[in-house]
């Protein structure tokens, strides 16, 4: 499907951002990585612009153009309790800066066709304590979505995904973990990069600025004190 087509990726050396580079590569596209973690990929930290600079003319280098950009990395998840100010900026340089940079260096050089995804979250709508630099770069990276799509439209499509609880393990649950979920599973890394590959295809040719959140359901549930067997202990 991808024969010819160039992928970068962030965070691409493990979990869902390995599972979408191995996709990719299954379906004939030449993959270019940028992690932190150390491999045969660009090995750099994405908050550093100099980094993303030396990435961007890399894989220029390399294959001239580009098709889709996958913006994945994982922002650092501190809370208010704990998180200090460089922290903070820490993630949203990660979560959102990165990904807006990436899309202007490699803007030229997109072929006809060209898509971009945002892995943001299902932590772009709802919260657990203690996870605000995260969430705020999430959210950022789904705001940031629809103004690209519109800067971008007639040469980019630009679409995010809220994944929800996605086990890179690809552990398989039963009990509670997995019935609290109207899917009845925890999701798996495949879950997402399905639909990566899905809104980067002809198929997705009339989505764009949109967001979709692949969680099993649970944003979606309303959940009240002993309702369906739920119960609130305090």
């Amino acid at each position: 499907m991808f024969k010819g087509k160039t992928a970068v990726i962030t965070g691409g050396a493990n979990g869902i951002g390995k599972c979408v580079a191995d996709e990719f590569r299954k379906n004939g596209a030449e993959v270019f990585v940028i992690d932190k973690a150390e491999g045969e990929h660009f090995v750099g930290d994405i908050s550093d612009k100099a980094v993303l600079e030396g990435f961007a003319m890399h894989v220029r280098e390399k294959a001239g153009h580009i098709d889709y950009l996958i913006n994945n990395a994982l922002p650092l998840m501190k809370g208010i309790d704990e998180c200090t100010y460089e922290e903070f900026q820490y993630a949203l340089s990660v979560g959102v800066t990165a990904p807006f940079y990436l899309a202007k260096l490699f803007m030229p050089y997109f072929n006809e066709g060209g898509s971009i995804i945002n892995i943001s979250s299902s932590r772009d709508r709802m919260s657990q304590p203690q996870t605000e630099s995260y969430t705020a770069a999430k959210g950022g990276i789904a705001a940031l979505t629809h103004a690209l799509a519109v800067s971008l439209a007639g040469r980019v499509r630009v679409n995010s995904i809220s994944p929800g609880w996605i086990d890179t393990g690809y552990t398989v649950y039963e009990g509670a973990d997995a019935i609290q979920q109207p899917c009845g599973r925890v999701g798996n890394p495949l879950d997402i990069a399905n639909t990566v590959l899905f809104l980067c295809s002809e198929k997705a040719g009339f989505i764009t600025g949109e967001n979709i959140c692949i969680d099993g359901g649970m944003t979606r549930q309303m959940i009240y004190h002993g309702d369906n067997g739920w119960r609130l202990e305090i």
